[in-house]
């Protein structure tokens, strides 16, 4: 599984998390850090990515459109990478 993680998350998390999800990316690596929801949900979608967000418009876009993209909603509060 490849992850598209938001602007909302941490860059970092894609290093931290390679061994895991090999070839995942961060929205501003690719470009996409100013695009809109429907920008990275069609980027996603288009290329095989499931979206890490803590972002609750992705989690009601995907019960609006169903998959693909699956989604992952972080249910936290600001919080470090490391947490």
């Amino acid at each position: 599984m490849k992850l598209l993680l938001d602007q909302n998350l941490s860059q970092h998390l894609v290093v931290t998390l390679a061994d895991l999800f090999p070839n995942s990316v961060h929205v501003r690596s690719i470009g996409l850090d100013t695009a809109d929801d429907e920008a990275l949900w069609n980027f996603a979608k288009q290329n095989d990515f499931t979206i890490v967000s803590k972002d609750i418009d992705f989690r009601q876009r995907s019960f609006l459109f169903g998959h693909p993209p699956k989604v992952i909603w972080i249910a936290l509060g600001d919080c470090s990478t490391v947490e």
